[in-house]
């Protein structure tokens, strides 16, 4: 195994997921994964240490979505109390991790809760249907219809319709991407941008860091693995562009995009290389790694480097050039407005 060299924080963070988050996932049933996702988690001192919840400022309302042939998902919806001028009239659509088979609601409304307190964007949680029982293409098209859904009642919520958002991490991420293209082919309302975290592009798991990375102590190859054996139908999904994004013919027209990979992640070739397809097929994009970070980092507000990351995602759901948003620290961040103020002022 390489030599991962977490720091203290992180393997306190480690520590904790271990208490909250299910392990050795590969050996769970189908009935241990169904009880996980309805487990009640919130009463959990390690849980409210490990994702640190909003309890004030922050309301949540709960949504049926229609999707297809008469089913519904279910949708939480999370707004400031008391926006300032400041805030964006954007909508963050939040498509969960979780291998497309794990979806604890509990534990994404506590993320979704603080992306909204930390961006001021209104943030829609999707509660879409999972694997083994609801295989591909299913949780993209919940997904997509969910966007429509959105798209279609935003003046209701004073969202700005020019300003939704799909947000998503690993599996997360796979959908978003997926769900921009269904947009795109249908020529119907698209997303303003999207934000992919250590997202998965590639189901062939062939890249370099894959085999590098692969015994990662967040998420291992052999778990990927499990995921995608469970989310496909038949072997041939996998080439499928709504399953591996990176695969497609045809990158061009697809929303601003912003990538964000953690360090020695075995996914982080995924990011790369799906940030450099767009690009090169003219579909704005940026790739941003932050090497000391762990997989999925996005969810843990003690993260070193998240209030970073969540004013980079404000800056981008504000209207910022994807290729001008960056991840800087506080000092950075303040170094960076007074150069600029000086420059305005010569």
């Amino acid at each position: 195994m390489p030599d991962y060299n977490l720091s203290p924080r992180t393997i306190s963070l480690l520590s904790l997921s271990e208490l909250v988050d299910p392990q050795n996932v590969t050996e769970m049933t189908a009935s241990q994964i169904t009880e996980y996702n309805r487990k009640e988690l919130t009463g959990s001192r390690a849980f409210r240490k490990l994702y640190r919840p909003v309890r004030w400022g922050v309301t949540n309302d709960m949504f049926i979505i229609p999707s297809e042939n008469g089913v519904s998902i279910s949708g939480y919806l999370f707004r400031k109390t008391k926006k300032s001028a400041t805030d964006p009239s954007s909508l963050i659509i939040y498509i969960h991790d979780g291998g497309w088979m794990f979806g604890n609601m509990d534990k994404y409304s506590a993320i979704c809760s603080n992306i909204c307190r930390a961006t001021g964007s209104a943030v829609l949680a999707l509660d879409y249907r999972l694997a083994p029982e609801f295989k591909f293409p299913v949780p993209v098209m919940d997904c997509y219809n969910a966007f429509l859904w959105a798209y279609q009642g935003a003046r209701y919520w004073k969202i700005d319709t020019s300003k939704i958002y799909l947000l998503g991490s690993c599996a997360g991420g796979n959908i978003a991407a997926a769900v921009s293209r269904v947009a795109r082919d249908k020529k119907g309302p698209a997303p303003a941008g999207l934000i992919l975290i250590d997202p998965i592009t590639d189901c062939r798991l062939r890249t370099q860091s894959i085999e590098k990375y692969g015994e990662n102590p967040v998420i291992s190859k052999k778990t990927i693995m499990f995921y995608i054996s469970n989310y496909q139908r038949e072997p041939k999904d996998i080439l499928d562009p709504l399953f591996s994004p990176l695969l497609a013919q045809d990158h061009s027209r697809l929303p601003e995009t912003l990538v964000i990979s953690s360090g020695k992640n075995p996914l982080s070739d995924d990011a790369k290389l799906y940030a450099q397809a767009l690009k090169s097929a003219d579909s704005p994009a940026k790739l941003i790694e932050c090497p000391h970070e762990i997989h999925n980092f996005i969810n843990f507000p003690r993260s070193e480097r998240w209030m970073d990351t969540m004013n980079a995602i404000s800056d981008f759901v504000r209207g910022r050039n994807v290729n001008s948003v960056e991840i800087l620290t506080k000092g950075e961040r303040a170094s960076k407005e007074r150069h600029h103020a000086t420059v305005v002022q010569l």
